[in-house]
């Protein structure tokens, strides 16, 4: 758990570590009611610097903003502190909220643009602030200077991937009106950055089926083909699946949900094949396809004479488009971003160039 570092109060409830989600900075759509991010019971920590103060890259020194894990302009470079702890708004304990600090430009809701807005109710400090205005996912970020972590048990070990497979917990890739999922546009846009940066430039051939889905359309414009040129190819690996044969040049793999390892294909060498992590509720989905929706509870029996249709599975209401934000930010992050052809990607992206319009 998590108690104030100035007077020791407990401040949440007895939580277990899992990995920092791609969609934890994710703002979606307009107006609209998002859901609580992190599930009961658990806690996330984001390696990065977050939150204000908010630096521009042309005021960086030189080199500064390399320094940071920045390799291609952003806009705005977050100078908060690294490991902000990220929690559900129910396992908070021991907090009161300044109601003055719901956040500049706040709309329905409270957006945190303030900082922290929760105080401890034992000495007053400022502990946590508090998300859950339209649009962003509903959270509580403790401050790393704030709180302290104490053991409160035995640590748990993390599940092997054969019972994460046996569990089978995936995100579904729409929800119940046929909008594709927030969670998917994150994880598939965090993981595209990554195909883009190890591609060198050249196009990438993906697997058929829900791969192609929501890889496919956007690859093809971020990375067009060329006659006679080669294309990479990417294939599915992971736990479960047989081994990718050796033409693959990146293979995209689960990344533990309570580690935040990726799976280790064998056969690697020389950084070939590149290996591309993906959240693992995704790409269970991606691998083993959605499981069968439950059985409804029935009484009596159809008459003879009456046909059942069976309707079919509700399909998504357009084509997938990956969040354009996450991937320019994971983007930016990898070392291949100084490329010249790369940093031209981004700034077409920034730019709004025709050929990137439709993508994101």
């Amino acid at each position: 758990m998590f108690v104030c570092a100035g007077c020791e109060a407990e401040l949440t409830a007895r939580l277990h570590r899992v990995e920092f989600p791609d969609h934890a900075h994710q703002g979606y759509g307009n107006g609209v009611s998002m859901p609580v991010l992190m599930d009961e019971g658990t806690f996330a920590v984001d390696p990065l610097p977050s939150g204000p103060p908010w630096r521009r890259w042309e005021d960086l020194p030189e080199g500064e903003a390399e320094a940071l894990g920045w390799y291609a302009p952003v806009w705005g470079i977050p100078y908060g502190p690294s490991g902000a702890v990220l929690i559900a708004p129910g396992d908070a304990w021991g907090t009161v909220l300044v109601p003055e600090r719901r956040g500049e430009g706040s709309c329905c809701g409270i957006n945190g643009a303030d900082g922290p807005n929760l105080a401890c109710l034992a000495c007053g400090a400022l502990v946590a602030t508090r998300i859950d205005d339209c649009s962003l996912w509903q959270a509580v970020w403790l401050e790393p200077r704030a709180v302290r972590r104490v053991a409160a048990g035995p640590p748990r070990e993390p599940l092997t991937w054969e019972a994460l497979l046996a569990e089978r917990h995936i995100v579904p890739p729409t929800d119940g009106l046929g909008y594709w999922s927030p969670v998917w546009e994150a994880a598939v846009g965090a993981a595209l950055a990554r195909v883009v940066a190890a591609s060198q430039g050249q196009p990438v051939d993906v697997p058929e089926g829900r791969v192609a889905e929501v890889f496919r359309h956007t690859l093809d414009g971020l990375l067009p083909r060329v006659p006679g040129g080669r294309a990479k190819r990417m294939a599915l690996a992971g736990p479960g699946l047989p081994a990718p044969d050796g033409s693959a040049d990146l293979v995209l793999v689960p990344r533990h949900p309570q580690t935040g390892e990726a799976w280790g294909p064998t056969g690697v060498r020389d950084g070939r094949p590149v290996v591309v992590p993906l959240a693992a509720a995704v790409w269970m989905c991606l691998a083993f396809g959605e499981p069968p929706p439950l059985p409804l509870p029935a009484s009596g029996r159809l008459a003879w004479d009456v046909l059942r249709d069976e309707p079919l599975p509700l399909r998504p209401n357009g084509i997938f488009r990956p969040d354009g934000s996450i991937f320019t930010r994971t983007l930016a992050r990898q070392p291949e971003a100084q490329n010249p052809w790369l940093r031209d990607v981004l700034h077409g992206l920034h730019n709004r160039r025709p050929r990137y319009q439709g993508l994101f």
